[in-house]
């Protein structure tokens, strides 16, 4: 989780893209709960590959690991230089089965690990692969290639950006052979050469497949994967007990988080609102509002609010950054 999230800006301007919260929870956390339910086993510890995030953001992360009752660990990618790379930087991690995923990627899925398969790497079909990298199976389900947006038809199995490898040591062993060769494709490290490298030597993968793939890359992606995500984990809503309502009507889905109050307004559905943010005069669907924000006269749908905002206006379609203020 040490990219820039550029595609997401003005957000991740303040706040790394993995933290920026949907559904009432940030992204990251709702990443690593969903993929401790894949798990047959208990999950240890939580290695995180950040870039300079600062202190509070580290131990936030922290927090989010051990409220799973897992150990969290905190490591620095200084460099954009691939995704082997970054697993690499935690290589003590490598010691039994892995998994690794990537931050901006959250799923639902049926599926369960089995623990006796080398590896597994997670896909879901897609109508156009052209846009994707994308594995070719054989008539026994194994994976017997991975195809980096092919520009004629060869599957239609999208990578997700999750993985599952049974023996670490070897994923650690096969990613310093790249690293100490200078072994790069378009001047990074690929993780998919390193898997590449391990099929070949016999490791076999198979597909774990996902019912749905909800992607955070930029503003309009986030609201739409905060609206499954609160139909898919809270359909009913979840409210804070501590929240002040007063002549509105909250539409459900929604999370609305503590001191919150809403006024004169109509809320939902699809409306995540961060604590101590007020709403007044206003229509709001399909938004995240984040914390101790002050809105007044908005009518909007499909935007995204930061932090300390302070809005009176009538636009319909936002991205607003943290400590922005518009009057009208």
């Amino acid at each position: 989780m040490a990219g820039r999230g550029s595609r997401l800006r003005p957000h991740t301007l303040t706040t790394p893209k993995p933290l920026v919260p949907v559904a009432g929870k940030p992204i990251v956390e709702w990443l690593v709960r969903d993929i401790i339910n894949l798990c047959p086993d208990k999950v240890d510890t939580i290695g995180f590959v950040i870039g300079d995030f600062g202190k509070e953001v580290e131990e936030n992360l922290i927090k989010v690991a051990e409220s799973l009752g897992a150990k969290g660990q905190i490591f620095y990618q200084k460099e954009a230089l691939g995704t082997a790379h970054a697993i690499y930087c935690a290589n003590e991690l490598l010691t039994g089965p892995t998994i690794v995923a990537f931050a901006d990627t959250l799923f639902k899925t049926d599926f369960k690990i089995n623990k006796e398969d080398d590896g597994v790497i997670f896909v879901q079909k897609v109508e156009d692969p052209s846009a994707f990298g994308v594995v070719k199976l054989s008539t026994e389900g194994i994976i017997t290639d991975f195809v980096e947006k092919p520009e004629t038809f060869v599957s239609d199995l999208a990578i997700i950006g999750i993985y599952y490898f049974r023996d670490g040591v070897k994923l650690r062993s096969e990613i310093k052979y790249l690293l100490d060769n200078n072994l790069k494709y378009k001047g990074e490290f690929q993780l998919t050469d390193v898997m590449e490298t391990m099929r070949k030597q016999g490791t076999q993968y198979r597909p774990g497949e996902v019912n749905e793939w909800l992607d955070c890359g930029n503003k309009n992606a986030t609201v739409y994967t905060n609206q499954r995500m609160l139909e898919i984990k809270t359909p009913t809503g979840n409210i804070s007990s501590s929240v002040k309502v007063t002549n509105a009507t909250i539409i459900q889905p929604c999370y609305i988080s503590e001191n919150v109050i809403i006024k004169n307004s109509v809320v939902g559905p699809h409306v995540s609102i961060g604590e101590n943010t007020t709403i007044l005069n206003s229509v709001i669907s399909n938004t995240i509002i984040q914390k101790n924000t002050h809105i007044k006269g908005l009518i909007t749908t499909n935007s995204m609010i930061g932090n300390h905002v302070h809005l009176s206006c009538n636009p319909k379609d936002l991205s607003v950054g943290d400590y922005t203020n518009i009057e009208e």
